[in-house]
């Protein structure tokens, strides 16, 4: 459990962190083609929520469903390799 101090030091440096990146204009300076992966990869979220539907879409969304179902090396998975573990532990 964290102490108060602690959540009030997080939060000022998350926001000293953005800050900073929107001074840098970190991804403005990325190389065109990370610029453009980033880009598709957004746009193929906003596609996802789009669509709607109750079946988690996102990284983090999926992350929590595995979290949820105790799936083992969840940390290290991508997107596509937690929906591949979460449909084979719900055929289990």
């Amino acid at each position: 459990m964290t102490s108060a101090a602690q959540r009030t030091a997080a939060r000022r440096n998350v926001k000293k962190a953005a800050a900073a990146a929107k001074r840098r204009r970190s991804i403005a300076n990325m190389p065109k083609s990370t610029r453009t992966a980033l880009g598709r990869q957004g746009a193929a979220v906003a596609r996802r929520k789009r669509r709607g539907g109750s079946t988690p879409k996102t990284r983090a969304e999926l992350y929590e469903e595995a979290k949820r179902r105790n799936i083992a090396g969840r940390s290290k998975m991508g997107r596509a390799e937690l929906l591949r573990a979460l449909g084979r532990s719900g055929r289990s």
